[in-house]
C-alpha cells in the first residue's frame, strides 16, 4: 500500500471526509444526529460504546476504506503523480 499520507492530510477535504467516515456510521447506528452531541462526555460515551460493538467497528472500517480508496488507481495505491508530489 503506497499512499502519500503527507499530501492527503494536507488536504482539508480528505481530513473532513476521513472524520465523517468515522463519525457518521456511529451516529447512524445510535440513531443520533450531530446536534445530539452537546457535550464532550456525550461524544466520548458514544465513541466508547461504538468501539466496543463489533458491527459498528466493521461499518467504520468499511467507511474509512472507502474514504482512503482512490478510484482512479488500482488497489489502495496512489498514482505515481501523487506519490512523487511534495508537501508545500
Amino acid at each position: 500500500m503506497k499512499i502519500n499520507w503527507k499530501v492527503r492530510f494536507k488536504n482539508p477535504l480528505f481530513v473532513a471526509q476521513l472524520g465523517m467516515s468515522i463519525l457518521v456510521p456511529i451516529l447512524a447506528y445510535a440513531g443520533l444526529t450531530v446536534q445530539d452531541l452537546t457535550t464532550w462526555k456525550a461524544l466520548s460515551d458514544l465513541l466508547l460504546g461504538a468501539f466496543s460493538n463489533p458491527y459498528v467497528c466493521g461499518m467504520v472500517i468499511v467507511s474509512v476504506y472507502n474514504a482512503i480508496l482512490d478510484p482512479t488507481t488500482r488497489g489502495l495505491n496512489d498514482s505515481l503523480n501523487v506519490l512523487n508530489r511534495e508537501v508545500k
